[in-house]
């Protein structure tokens, strides 16, 4: 229609009247498909739902005219238009080729009746197969699919609140908003969505994902994550800002698929629960994951359903049904709030996703770089990063760190307390209050504690760091404030292959480093400054004070 009218607005002198005439019949048509009186198909492929008997009124339900809508742009490919209205409607199935935009004005409205939902089980098993059966849109094997535009999506979640809290009960029958699985070259952007009776969204087994510019307020239910993506690979997430109950961003692997290949960019994320999180579930696992410049701040929603109002953590990376979690980059993270801003667990629940498959193996926890990061706000719990007694986590690095604690705890925690917990969910809580107010390591091989610097609001007097059977440590240029009344400020137990260098404390402290173990070998300190500290270091059982070595 366009280039027809282009063309007759071409016409000089003698045939300006027509193209005036033309010119305005293109404007009438404009107007009669934007009100929903025509529609659009032989002559553009955008329509319009109101030309399909949708109506924006907030009552009337509208799920079988805007399928059609889907299903006509879906032989030719186009653009399902939403205009300005309330919509309710039921789920709706998203075909390849086609577009969703929600016009500025526009609210997309769940059913609060779980009947107007279809039960979609995919082909790929996963985990959620058992309960994850509704949501408002859904997509499986498609392709070239497209959520976009300056309205809103409201799930209505409040309307599907589960008394019981007992599984699998408490999560059947709650739609999540969108569910994409196996589909490849998806958009979605600039939308805003709210109220979601779960999940927000899901993305299994995709391939080629792009989210960005998004809005995510998701605080009515159970389960309220802003964001899962689940085995998915190719994936680009930016310039997002969510704020939920439970867990922000959501890198999970609940079936075989590995979520590979996933760059996160200049967001905002607000969580009761975990603002960035890989797990819980990783039967596949996780490569090649490189998340930046994002900010976490505490949430503007006044209660909480899960977690704490500030939220548990900032960052954590929880690999505990099989599966390998190896390259993953965080950088330029700004963390106010969170009880524990890092934690990083190497578990063995051994979770299975489908009825006869064997136990999962404890998986592979190796190749992490977490840098330039400032966290405040943090509690009196610690943080950790912790593996198994045969599995150690590998190759960690933490460059550029500074972190505020909130301070003010007893030296009431010994190391040899905390339990290995080997089959628990993992949580930065699970251990409770930790024997270190800065980090516990434990059963970890190869570390790097480069420009660390630890410092608290209050006197805590337990040590900054306490490491049990970790090997091949250095710490550069590691400073914190310790306590006078703190019995050390580095204290290690069965530990070797330990190189400190250029550090100290920033208050004076009765012993810089401690030391014990049958296993502990080959500690080496270098051009410390250690003029606030009455002792530079004390041996425990089983150590030979020819194992430390001070240049």
């Amino acid at each position: 229609m366009s280039q027809k009218c282009i063309e007759t607005g071409k016409s000089t002198h003698g045939r300006s009247g027509n193209a005036v005439i033309s010119y305005a019949f293109c404007f009438i048509l404009i107007i009669l498909f934007l009100s929903g009186s025509i529609r659009a198909d032989e002559f553009t492929s955008i329509i319009n739902i109101q030309a399909y008997g949708a109506v924006g009124d907030g009552r009337s339900l509208n799920t079988k005219a805007i399928q059609k809508a889907i299903d006509h742009c879906a032989a030719n490919g186009g653009k399902v238009y939403i205009p300005s209205g309330d919509y309710l409607t039921g789920s709706l199935q998203l075909r390849s080729n086609v577009t969703i935009e929600i016009s500025e004005g526009a609210i997309l409205l769940g059913s609060v009746n779980i009947e107007d939902y279809e039960e979609h089980i995919p082909k790929i098993r996963s985990y959620n197969d058992s309960f994850l059966k509704h949501s408002l849109f859904y997509a499986e094997d498609e392709q070239n699919i497209t959520i976009t535009g300056r309205g809103l999506i409201d799930g209505q979640g409040a309307a599907f609140i589960v008394k019981t809290k007992k599984k699998p009960d408490r999560y059947m029958n709650r739609p999540y908003v969108i569910r994409f699985v196996n589909c490849k070259n998806v958009l979605v952007e600039k939308i805003r969505m709210q109220n979601s009776a779960s999940w927000m969204q899901h993305y299994l087994a995709c391939d080629q994902v792009k989210i960005r510019g998004i809005s995510v307020y998701n605080h009515c239910n159970n389960n309220n994550d802003m964001i899962d993506i689940d085995g998915s690979s190719n994936v680009f997430i930016s310039d997002c800002i969510g704020d939920t109950d439970d867990d922000a961003l959501t890198i999970k692997s609940t079936s075989d698929r590995i979520s590979k290949n996933i760059t996160v960019t200049n967001c905002i994320f607000s969580s009761h629960c975990n603002a960035i999180k890989l797990g819980t579930e990783s039967h596949g696992g996780f490569e090649n994951i490189m998340i930046s410049n994002c900010i976490v701040k505490p949430s503007k929603h006044p209660t909480n359903i899960y977690g704490y109002k500030t939220g548990i953590s900032g960052i954590t990376l929880g690999l505990v049904d099989g599966g390998v979690l190896d390259g993953v980059m965080i950088s330029n993270i700004r963390i106010d709030g969170p009880k524990v801003p890092i934690y990083l667990r190497l578990g063995d629940r051994g979770r299975i996703y489908k009825q006869g498959m064997e136990r999962p193996d404890v998986g592979t926890f190796k190749n992490v770089m977490i840098s330039h990061i400032y966290a405040s706000g943090a509690d009196t719990i610690g943080c950790s990063i912790t593996g198994l007694p045969d599995h150690p986590v590998e190759n960690v690095t933490l460059d550029n760190i500074t972190i505020l604690f909130k301070g003010g705890s007893e030296n009431d925690v010994k190391a040899s307390s905390v339990k290995e917990e080997r089959e628990q969910y993992p949580e930065s809580t699970m251990f409770g209050k930790l024997p270190a107010y800065g980090f516990f390591l434990r059963h970890i091989k190869g570390l790097n504690f480069y420009n660390v610097s630890i410092k608290f609001e209050q006197d805590d007097h337990r040590p900054v760091i306490v490491a049990d059977d970790v090997e091949n440590v250095n710490f550069a240029n590691f400073n914190a404030d310790v306590s006078y009344q703190a019995p050390e400020m580095i204290y290690l137990s069965h530990s070797s292959n330990v190189w400190i260098k250029g550090s100290g404390p920033a208050k004076k402290v009765k012993t810089f480093l401690y030391v014990e173990g049958d296993k502990t070998r080959n500690i080496s300190l270098t051009a410390n400054n250690l003029r606030k500290a009455d002792e530079i270091f004390r041996t425990g059982s089983g150590v030979l004070t020819d194992e430390i070595h001070i240049q």
